[in-house]
């Protein structure tokens, strides 16, 4: 593993909504208006004015991501990550792959430097966090390979237990 790569990987315990980076990933629903856990925190913190531009969106399809402000967050941008519903099907690592690929390129096409990602679909999603964060760090890890230009990628957990469960992984590939 190269150092620079490694380098540019945080891991962090903490409320995303209080992170200054270039944007926050909000684990969304396809609706992109709102919800409960990491979404509802990112729209109560970022104000109505986040929920009145993801009503101009349309939705996003599970996989995918759009950017949006970041309004009152200290982000100045909130990209919009819909992971799968875990099934346990070859299909929800396929999809969850594709929600942090996306987020990482839309932040690369908007010259952003700074990204911070929850666990997406390990709340009520159900996906199981070791599955999950080898997914968000090999898929973070090998875009970093490919389009270097992005600086620092933190994954903030909520809890003292999933961060454990990054930093066993992240010590495991080093």
């Amino acid at each position: 593993m190269k150092k620079e790569i490694l380098d540019k990987l945080e891991l962090r315990q903490g409320d995303i909504t209080r992170l200054d980076v270039d944007a926050i990933v909000n684990a969304a629903n396809t609706k992109l208006l709102g919800g409960g856990g990491v979404d509802g925190a990112i729209h109560r913190a970022a104000g109505p004015q986040l929920l009145d531009e993801c009503r101009t969106i349309g939705g996003c399809p599970t996989g995918e991501a759009r950017i949006t402000g970041g309004y009152n967050l200290l982000a100045r941008h909130v990209i919009h990550a819909v992971g799968p519903v875990y099934s346990g099907k070859p299909q929800d690592s396929r999809l969850l792959t594709g929600c942090y690929l996306n987020s990482l390129t839309l932040a690369v096409e908007n010259n952003l430097k700074s990204i911070a990602f929850p666990a997406i679909s390990c709340g009520v999603y159900g996906y199981p966090i070791k599955d999950a964060c080898k997914i968000a760090v090999d898929t973070s890890i090998d875009f970093l390979g490919r389009r270097p230009s992005l600086e620092k990628i933190i994954f903030i957990q909520f809890s003292e237990k999933d961060l454990q469960v990054y930093e066993t992984y992240l010590n495991s590939i080093v």
